[in-house]
C-alpha cells in the first residue's frame, strides 16, 4: 500500500502502519518542529509542505490518502468549482487532492465536535464531497483507550473506499465490535487500557487538540513525584485550568501534583520512547514544549494501526 500523508505532524499513520510493510510516498506538514520529526525518522520521504499547493505534486500514483484537517462548509452543489481554488478550506483542499490521486482508499480524522460543527452542516458537506467524488465511507468514533493506551481521547474516523462503501464499513465496524460490552479489537484477547486519563486540562496554544498537557498525582519519593505506569493510573479529570475540577484517585499517599513527562505523553499516544526527542536548532534535544504540542496533536498509533490493519485485511480479501 502506497500512501500520502496530509496534514501529517509526527506521522502517527507511518509508526503505525510500517510493520505490514506499507510506504508513505510523501508527507505534507508546514509545521516546523514536526517536519524536523519526519526529517529525523524519514530523511528518505519529501515533505511536500504547504497542501493547498498540490497541484505542483508529482509523486505518482498512491493507494490511499491519510489525513485530519479542520473541517469547514462548503457548497456540496458547487463542489466541482471549488476544487478548482480550493484554498482557504483544507476541507475541500483535502477532496481536491483526492479528486486529483483517485487512491482506493482515504482515512480521515477530526474531533468529535465535528458532528455538531454548525449544526452538523460541516461534517455533511464533508462526507457529501467524497461521495460526489466517487468514494462509499463510513465514520465512526473511536476512543483511544479502548485500544491499549491509558488516555480517553475520542475522535471521529471517517473510511472512504472508492466505490464502494461496504468495504469501509468492514473496516469500522466488525461483528464482535457492535456488542455493547465490548471494546473494539481485531485480535482475540488484546488488551484493553485498563486505566484512564482525561484530557484536556487547558491548552496554552488555544489549539483544544493538545491533550497532552496533562496534570498527574504521583507517588512522592525523594521529594519527587514518580513517573507512573498504565496500571498505576487510576482516573483523571481536569476542567480546562488544568486545576480546579480535578478528582483524582489514587492509592498511594503522600501525593504530589506534576505534569506528564514528555515520554510519558509519547506512551500516552503509542510512540516509542523518545520519539520526539530530537536536536533542536543548536541544541541536542528540542524543548518539551515543542514536543508536547506535537504529541498533542497526532493521531493515536494504536487506533491508526487498527484501521490501517482493517483495511489491509479488507484488501487483501478483493
Amino acid at each position: 500500500m502506497r500512501y500520502l500523508s496530509v496534514c501529517s505532524g509526527i506521522e502517527a499513520a507511518t509508526v503505525a502502519w510500517h510493520h505490514m510493510g506499507w510506504e508513505p510516498a510523501a508527507f505534507a506538514d508546514i509545521e516546523a518542529f514536526p517536519s524536523a520529526v519526519l526529517a529525523h525518522h524519514y530523511p528518505s520521504v519529501p515533505n511536500l509542505g504547504d497542501m493547498t499547493k498540490f497541484k505542483e505534486w508529482d509523486i505518482g500514483a498512491i493507494d490511499l490518502l491519510v489525513g485530519g484537517t479542520p473541517c469547514q462548509s462548503f457548497s456540496v452543489a458547487g463542489l466541482r468549482k471549488g476544487l478548482e481554488d480550493p484554498r482557504g478550506n483544507l476541507a475541500l483542499t483535502y477532496c481536491a487532492i483526492l479528486d486529483k490521486f483517485k487512491p482506493q482508499w482515504f482515512v480521515w480524522e477530526n474531533v468529535p465536535g465535528v458532528l455538531s460543527s454548525n449544526g452538523g452542516r460541516d461534517f455533511g458537506a464533508f462526507l457529501g464531497a467524497v461521495a460526489e467524488l466517487g468514494y462509499g465511507f463510513a465514520y465512526r468514533v473511536c476512543d483511544a483507550q479502548w485500544f491499549g493506551v491509558p488516555q480517553r481521547r475520542r475522535r471521529v474516523f471517517v473510511v472512504g473506499c472508492l466505490g464502494d462503501w461496504r468495504s469501509a464499513a468492514e473496516v469500522l465496524f466488525e461483528p464482535e465490535s457492535l456488542r455493547w460490552d465490548l471494546a473494539p479489537s481485531r485480535e482475540k484477547g488484546q488488551k484493553v487500557a485498563p486505566t484512564v486519563v482525561q484530557g484536556p486540562p487547558y491548552s496554552r496554544t488555544g489549539n483544544e487538540r493538545v491533550e497532552c498537557d496533562a496534570i498527574v498525582l504521583g507517588n512522592v519519593e525523594g521529594g519527587n513525584a514518580t513517573t507512573l505506569s498504565a496500571r498505576e493510573y487510576k482516573g483523571l479529570s481536569c476542567g480546562r485550568d488544568g486545576m480546579t475540577s480535578a478528582a483524582v484517585v489514587y492509592e498511594a499517599q503522600p501525593m504530589a501534583v506534576r505534569r506528564l513527562t514528555p515520554t510519558e505523553c509519547e506512551r500516552l499516544q503509542g510512540f516509542p520512547d523518545g520519539y520526539t526527542q530530537i536536536p533542536w536548532g543548536k541544541k541536542p534535544e528540542a524543548p518539551d514544549s515543542l514536543r508536547y504540542k506535537a504529541l498533542g496533536n497526532s493521531m493515536a498509533v494504536p487506533v491508526m494501526k487498527w484501521i490501517g490493519e482493517g483495511i489491509d485485511d479488507v484488501s487483501s480479501l478483493d
